[in-house]
């Protein structure tokens, strides 16, 4: 295992509009024509649709699965620089199991992915791809809605069943691990500069506080402020409904009109923050990580009392997949709490084995220098192993049933960030 130095700030850079191409994703304005169409009409693809009792579940595993077999191949698809790029994960798996890994940064944004596959998906032809990495999104539901993902069989998976956080085990968007498996995390919270706030704020009410009048920073992605309105109201965004949005949209609608929003951002919401343009601000766990990181900075990241988000980048195979138990068994091998941890070392996110931070503390105790620090940083950072504590407060995103529910969120939130 190869132990980072210290990043490069392109590459670094490179990180944060990775994060904006997922998080941005989820605006209406970007979803496709074809996306919005099948999913109002309720298309279905020729793949399995999510089953809706535990026997029918293994039924269509056994179905899909019977008489697959190793090829010795695997095409994946990833967003950029979310590996190493000399890929020594990708190396070591090749040597230990003889399957070959063809590995591209081709997936830049989860709308355009989802445009670019849809029509071949519907079509039953290959996209080219044995696996790929989607977040958590309304392209994610539709995906499996439209039968387009395999269902995965977890006789396969037994370092994910050994290995894998319980907070990943039972996500709200695929119950059961059914089609998917995480791949890595992030947390959007509070993010402050203690140049200018004394008190570190324990409570999204901060985010309200007149005292911050035109110093307070708030994300322009509908998903992100709606979340943050509900849980200054107390309501848990997975289990919210229409009236709960109205509500959190008149919140979020008082904030900004008594001045206390400075602007709405993009991802470049980090360096006004580290100027001190703006004291406060909504914030992804990643950016204030690799911030600190790469300038020196000592932006703190908070998760407020009421509660947090948590996305997640995950595995799925398709439907098309030509080389389907070479793709499972790749899945599979980054569960491995070395790998993981080799994972964590470059990528900085939160991964989905918490065995891996003993791992890197150990790689860390060996080190020396620059690569000590930074991996001391890493193994003991809150914002890439999240506690116990934390993760019990954290929430993901409202799943959006169809196109219908969809643009009525979209109604109520959208407007507040661009009128």
């Amino acid at each position: 295992m190869s132990n980072p130095s210290t990043p490069d700030p392109s590459f670094l850079r490179g990180l944060t509009q990775r994060r904006l191409g997922r998080r941005d994703a989820f605006r209406v304005a970007g979803l496709s024509a074809a996306g919005l169409a099948l999913a109002a009409c309720g298309v279905k693809g020729k793949g399995v649709a999510r089953p809706t009792t535990s026997a029918q579940a293994q039924s269509e595993v056994e179905k899909y699965w019977a008489g697959k077999v190793k090829n010795g191949h695997v095409d994946f698809a990833n967003w950029p620089l979310y590996m190493d790029p000399d890929h020594p994960e990708l190396k070591k798996f090749t040597e230990q199991t003889g399957i070959t890994v063809t590995y591209k940064e081709v997936i830049q944004e989860t709308t355009s992915w989802f445009a670019k596959i849809q029509p071949q998906l519907a079509a039953g032809q290959s996209i080219d791809y044995d696996l790929m990495v989607v977040t958590n999104s309304i392209q994610l539901t539709q995906l499996i809605k439209l039968g387009y993902l395999v269902p995965l069989d977890h006789e396969k998976l037994p370092n994910f069943t050994k290995n894998v956080g319980e907070r990943y085990k039972n996500e709200s968007f695929d119950p059961g691990n059914v089609f998917t498996v995480p791949y890595a995390s992030g947390m959007t919270g509070i993010a402050y500069n203690p140049k200018y706030i004394d008190t570190p704020p324990t409570s999204y009410a901060a985010l309200w506080d007149p005292k911050y009048k035109g110093k307070v920073g708030m994300m322009s992605d509908s998903q992100e402020i709606a979340n943050f309105g509900m849980f200054m109201l107390g309501i848990d965004p997975e289990k919210s409904t229409p009236a709960d949005w109205e509500k959190a949209a008149e919140k979020l609608l008082q904030q900004r009109d008594s001045g206390i929003v400075r602007k709405y951002y993009d991802q470049s919401y980090i360096d006004p923050l580290a100027k001190g343009d703006i004291w406060l601000c909504q914030a992804w766990s990643g950016d204030v990580f690799q911030k600190n990181l790469s300038d020196g900075t000592d932006l703190k990241f908070v998760i407020p009392d009421e509660g947090a988000t948590i996305w997640t980048d995950n595995f799925m195979i398709p439907k098309t997949a030509a080389n389907p138990v070479d793709a499972i068994t790749l899945i599979d091998f980054f569960y491995e709490p070395t790998i993981a941890a080799s994972m964590a070392e470059y990528i900085n996110y939160v991964p989905p084995v918490p065995a891996a931070q003993e791992i890197i503390r150990a790689d860390a105790a060996k080190a020396t220098g620059q690569d000590k620090k930074t991996l001391e940083m890493i193994a003991d950072s809150p914002l890439v192993f999240p506690s116990p504590e934390v993760y019990a407060k954290l929430r993901t995103y409202r799943t959006l049933a169809d196109a219908t529910e969809q643009k009525k969120f979209e109604g109520i939130f959208q407007p507040i960030t661009t009128s």
